[in-house]
Order: structure tokens, then sequence, then C-alpha cells
């Protein structure tokens, strides 16, 4: 999980610098405490989980919200933390899937029938 602390926090700061941003100007566009962003930014603490807040610093740090960019940003915050986004876990199908991907990542072969499930769920999506 902390690769995935430092990678979030890498975006963030690229986004920052990117936006030409301070990181106590963006704190005060954003509500954040400085400490705490300078904190995920340096991948010691988990971002916040709450969209909201993630909606709102990506506009901040000029992410289109009409954009997958959006979701990618929202999905490495929850990523970083360990969670799976919860669109995902609303799809019984997909949840069932979940466990023959995990081996799958993991090089463990899965089965035949975990596979076959694996690419139904992918062409209906």
């Amino acid at each position: 999980m902390q690769k995935n602390l430092k990678k979030f926090g890498n975006l963030l700061k690229e986004l920052r610098i990117k936006k030409q941003l301070s990181l106590r100007e963006t704190c005060k566009l954003t509500g954040y405490d400085p400490s705490n962003w300078s904190k995920i930014e340096r991948g010691i603490l988990s971002p916040p989980s709450d969209e909201r807040i993630l909606r709102k610093w990506a506009e901040v740090l000029g992410i289109d919200v009409r954009t997958n960019i959006l979701q990618d940003f929202v999905d490495g915050a929850k990523v970083a933390q360990g969670i799976i986004p919860q669109d995902i876990l609303s799809r019984e199908s997909a949840v069932e899937c979940l466990p023959a991907f995990f081996r799958t990542l993991r090089n463990k072969k899965p089965t035949k029938k975990e596979i076959d499930r694996l690419l139904e769920l992918i062409n209906k999506s």
C-alpha cells in the first residue's frame, strides 16, 4: 500500500505544480490542512475517501470533471487507501470475479470456469 500512497502523492504534487499553485494556495482553495496535504504528497498519509472532497481537489487542480481523468483520480485515491471503488463493489457479478482476478495478478492460475466468468463480465461492461 505504501507504493500506492506514494504514487497518488506524486500525482497530486505533479498536478499542483502543473497548475502553478503553491501548497498553501492549493489548501486555501480546497479548504484542506496544509500539513496533511504535504503528508499526502509525500506518501505518508492516505488521501480522503470522500468523493466530494476529491472532486473539489480535482477541480482546483484543473482536472476536467467531464472526463475519465476525474474517475482515474478518484480511483487512484481509493487504491492508495486499499479500497475497492464503491461502484465496483455494488456490481455483484464483479465482486464474485474478484478472487479469480486477484489470483491471476498473483500468477496463480484461475480455473477455466473463473476465466469464462471473468470474460463474460468484461464483455458485458
